[in-house]
């Protein structure tokens, strides 16, 4: 097939190298691309975000598939533009891509189908929003509405947090029209992990579990990020609890959103927490563990319209089989069960970042250590470009190393042997990838 993947960081690279792994060859190409991508598909100068110019240019030659990887294109409609000129496309169409786009819509769909998650107002004036806290208690949650490349959630642990995190995005703007709106929200305990499920429309297939880390230091300190590593599959995650995210969480989204004549293609991930123990104290706070007002131990904490990052990056490499097909028959309402094959090893992801993520940074700094190469390891570059001959760091977030092994413990062993591997000046990355897995035992 000839395959579209749009977007150009981390997570598209590896959509990239994982259907470059197929036994089918197919013909690749990227728009944007960075330059890691340029090793599996041809890299076309368009914007992933271009929706004139992208379904031009996929029509005009002849592409069989196009899978969108970043959130903003499909809330912009770029879906609803390559399926109006008759291309197949894995990712939702616009009104799909709310339940990412507006946090508030995606709660109002899980209070209509019945989906578990903690409560949440939402606000656009300042002293309403502040006078609501007091009903939260604390930890409390403050989200921009809309998106906000993952920096947009605010966990506050004192009143004064919560306020200043509602005076940041109702008052000076921080995140532009994507905080006109902001959602007070209940804070969920327990562990996190997260849950790509892809859709046809009328079914879903999970794909393995995994977790997230998404402060920036360790320890789970400092600022939200995009996020700094991840590890698949996610030991909070069993196979009861698999069917429950199947039977209660996903499904009822999917038939919520074809009642209201949006018929879902793509990833629908869920960003779950699991409270496992919910009588006992809290690893995050002074506070006793609870149960979520839900009643559930197991909560939805946010919804995205398209693949994980750096989820993506350590859930594909476990998956076998005929990957393009498996994404062809979601995006045309033909997936079963036997389209996802998983095979047997476990994954860890470690970014490397450029100092002063995720604030202000550098950029143009060179990058080496790039072509050394180590048993079960992969380098999948987030932003990065080339200039004067070589590679330079082009983003926040630079490179995805993942480590695969029979093992958490040798997938983390070599995620790590190759992130030191690799130099640039500034460079950074959090040391306890996978540790609260590692410390289960």
């Amino acid at each position: 097939m000839k395959i579209l993947v749009a977007g150009g960081g981390g997570r598209e690279h590896a959509i990239a190298w994982r259907l470059s792994r197929d036994a089918e060859r197919h013909e690749l190409f990227a728009a944007p691309g960075n330059a890691g991508m340029e090793g599996v598909a041809k890299c076309i100068d368009i914007k992933a975000d271009d929706t004139e110019r992208l379904p031009a240019w996929a029509k005009e030659n002849g592409i069989d598939l196009v899978v969108v990887g970043p959130e903003a294109p499909l809330v912009k409609g770029l879906a609803d533009e390559l399926a109006n000129a008759g291309i197949p496309v894995f990712g939702p169409v616009a009104a799909g891509a709310r339940i990412e786009g507006s946090k508030s819509f995606a709660k109002e769909i899980m209070s209509a189908a019945g989906v578990p998650t903690g409560k949440a107002e939402v606000f656009t004036d300042v002293e309403a929003a502040k006078a609501a806290l007091p009903g939260y208690g604390l930890p409390v949650v403050i989200k921009a509405d809309g998106l906000a490349a993952g920096k947009g959630v605010v966990v506050a642990e004192t009143l004064e947090d919560a306020c200043a995190a509602i005076d940041d995005m109702l008052v000076a703007n921080r995140f532009g029209a994507a905080g006109a709106q902001v959602l007070v929200e209940e804070f969920l305990h327990g562990e996190e992990c997260s849950i790509l499920a892809m859709v046809d429309g009328e079914r879903a297939v999970l794909l393995p579990s995994s977790q997230d880390h998404k402060r920036v230091f360790d320890g789970d300190k400092g600022p939200n990020t995009g996020g700094m590593g991840a590890y698949s599959p996610a030991p909070v995650v069993d196979s009861g609890s698999l069917k429950f995210i199947h039977d209660k969480i996903v499904m009822p989204v999917v038939h919520e959103l074809k009642s209201r004549g949006i018929v879902y293609h793509g990833i629908l991930y869920a960003g779950l927490m699991v409270n496992e123990n919910p009588d006992g104290p809290s690893p995050n706070s002074t506070v006793k563990n609870h149960l979520a007002s839900s009643g559930s131990k197991i909560n939805v904490v946010e919804f995205n319209a398209r693949f994980g990052d750096p989820e993506t990056e350590a859930v594909l490499p476990r998956i076998g089989g005929d990957f393009a097909k498996a994404l062809l028959n979601a995006a045309t309402g033909r997936l079963s069960e036997d389209d996802v094959k998983v095979e047997d090893l476990v994954a860890a992801t470690v970014i490397l970042a450029s100092a002063g993520y995720p604030g202000e940074y550098a950029k143009g700094k060179p990058i080496g250590g790039l072509d050394a190469e180590a048993e079960g390891t992969v380098v999948f570059h987030c932003g990065t470009k080339r200039a004067d001959g070589g590679i330079v760091t082009n983003g926040g977030r630079v490179l995805s190393v993942t480590g695969t092994g029979s093992t958490l413990r040798e997938a983390v062993d070599r995620a790590y042997a190759r992130a030191d591997a690799i130099s640039f000046d500034g460079k950074f990355c959090r040391r306890d990838i996978a540790a609260r897995a590692l410390g289960r035992g």
